[in-house]
């Protein structure tokens, strides 16, 4: 019943749970901080992290390194369990919420050359400027999050050696 009150007055609220996606937080940690890697959107030019479906036969983690490499030209550690996720749609209109996990990616290659180079730009930033630039603030939450445990487990990597 409720299903059908929401279907009439939301369309969006019946594929809530159906369309996921996964994403990586691509970071480098540089002279002990830690930066992060934007990628433009190809559709409207904002920053965001990459992201895309996932493939049959991929992990959400697998798959979000795939993003990374193709998207920004990175490769390096995924981590296995999300950081987090956020809820987006397309700009058009009656387009699906989709739900994106995000796996921190620790960057250990950045190519020259990559398959989307043509398609986006890439950009690294400190927090404060992911946090100005991103244009979802969930994304801006989750670099925060990240970046809080960085610095939390380097606190206790220098209390650990006194």
């Amino acid at each position: 019943m409720l299903q059908n009150v929401l279907k009439h007055w939301s369309p969006r609220v019946e594929v809530l749970g159906g369309l996921r996606q996964s994403g990586a937080i691509p970071y480098a940690i540089i002279d002990g901080r830690i930066a992060f890697l934007l990628v433009s959107s190809r559709k409207s030019g904002r920053w965001i992290f990459p992201k895309g479906g996932v493939p049959a036969g991929l992990t959400p983690w697998d798959s979000a390194a795939k993003e990374a490499l193709e998207e920004a030209g990175v490769a390096g550690r995924i981590e296995t369990t999300p950081l987090g996720s956020y809820r987006t749609s397309s700009s058009a209109p009656g387009s699906p919420v989709i739900d994106v996990d995000l796996f921190p990616l620790l960057v250990e290659q950045q190519f020259e050359h990559w398959q989307e180079e043509n398609l986006r730009l890439r950009h690294w930033v400190t927090l404060s400027d992911a946090r100005r630039l991103l244009a979802d603030r969930s994304l801006a939450r989750l670099a925060a999050q990240l970046h809080a445990r960085h610095v939390a487990s380097h606190a206790t990597k220098r209390s650990s050696a006194k």
